[in-house]
């Protein structure tokens, strides 16, 4: 089945008019121009395939892997029929989801403590498992915890689930991220604590600013992060650098150096001792966060020196964020001017690392490399 087959079918099962589709698209990419008459020629391979940016809307906005839109090789038919996945899959899930929240509410559930024990658990697991086997177990504790959600504790712990919930969201450019990080953030309000308002918001910034998606809700969570307490704390230099990444991307690079030496002196008060926790921000992973930007500014030397001292301090059990540094690399000679070198390097690095251990952060990463411009590119 060709791409625009695809489209078409998936768009005409949710009853939505081409011109339907296009505004849907341009609200999903923060106000990029799309129209019907491109939609119509996508549909009709009069345009032989949506380029990546779209491709990755599409993705999110028709709910579908991005693989099934990308890999000609994958059985497209098998995801046409949003019956057929809504009468076969899915009751099978929902059955085991629905029994598992029925028998934690009947034995009264776990209490403030435990829930904190499952967060500590899954801040450590993050950065080693695959986003799919995350997910699965976050959606079945998130069906729990949204029946006990009587304290402001439990809204802080159901803030923090829904923040990660959110980056392990599968087969989207994080259309349904957002959707998930609104709803974190509205969870956290009603905790009532300060930290935890700004640790979402912060860390939803620095997710959607690293990704280079949706720039526009990356600003604003992390204007309002910062708005909410100005005290240096992890989710403040989330939000700094999330809003630096935000600024190199739109081009606007003496922003973006300004809000990296604010960031340094947040870190430098407010970063983590803690090595593997997606709660915490150790010095290597403040040069993950400096390598990419530093790359996307062009400064090559700088990238270099964040890159050999996050490899150096790395644990060696994090292989998903090495496979980070080595695609800056890429990104770095692509934007050099050796596009065809730069795409090659890192994709070698993400061939390298385990398919189960890929993300969407790191496809994102990908189609960044490749649709770099170099210093001599109109």
């Amino acid at each position: 089945m060709a791409v625009g087959d695809l489209i078409r079918e998936l768009r005409s099962a949710r009853g939505w008019s081409q011109g339907r589709l296009a505004s849907e698209l341009v609200k999903a990419s923060d106000g990029s121009t799309i129209t019907r008459e491109t939609v119509s020629r996508w549909e009709r391979g009069a345009i032989r395939c949506p380029n990546a940016f779209w491709l990755r809307h599409l993705a999110g906005v028709l709910q579908v892997p991005l693989e099934v839109l990308e890999d000609e090789n994958v059985d497209r038919r098998r995801f046409t029929s949003i019956a057929a996945v809504a009468t076969g899959i899915a009751p099978i899930i929902a059955s085991d989801l629905i029994h598992g929240g029925f028998s934690a509410a009947l034995a009264g559930g776990p209490d403030v403590d435990e829930w904190r024990e499952v967060l500590t658990n899954y801040g450590r697991d993050y950065m080693s498992l695959g986003a799919g086997e995350i997910q699965k177990r976050l959606t079945a504790d998130m069906l729990v915890i949204q029946q006990q959600l009587d304290r402001p504790e439990r809204w802080e712990i159901a803030a923090r689930l829904a923040t990660l919930y959110a980056k392990t969201y599968p087969g989207s450019d994080g259309v349904k991220a957002v959707t998930w990080y609104r709803t974190a953030t509205q969870a956290a309000d009603r905790s009532g604590d300060p930290a935890t308002r700004v640790w979402v918001r912060g860390r939803a910034a620095i997710a959607l600013g690293y990704e280079g998606a949706a720039l526009g809700v990356a600003e604003t969570l992390a204007r309002e992060a910062e708005q909410i307490d100005d005290r240096p704390s992890l989710g403040r230099l989330n939000a700094v650098m999330g809003r630096a990444h935000v600024a190199a991307i739109r081009g606007d690079d003496q922003t973006a150096l300004t809000l990296l030496d604010q960031g340094r002196r947040i870190f430098d008060v407010a970063g983590s001792d803690e090595q593997e926790s997606d709660y915490a921000v150790p010095y290597w992973r403040m040069n993950v966060f400096e390598s990419l930007l530093l790359a996307r500014l062009g400064d090559e030397n700088g990238a270099l020196r964040a890159q050999d001292t996050a490899s150096a301090t790395l644990p060696a059990s994090l292989s998903r964020f090495a496979t980070h540094l080595e695609m800056h690399k890429g990104l770095m000679l692509a934007r050099a001017g050796d596009k065809a070198g730069g795409v090659a390097y890192a994709q070698t690095a993400l061939d390298k690392l385990p398919p189960e251990k890929h993300s969407l952060t790191l496809r994102l990463l990908m189609s960044e490399v490749e649709d770099a411009t170099g210093p001599t590119d109109v």
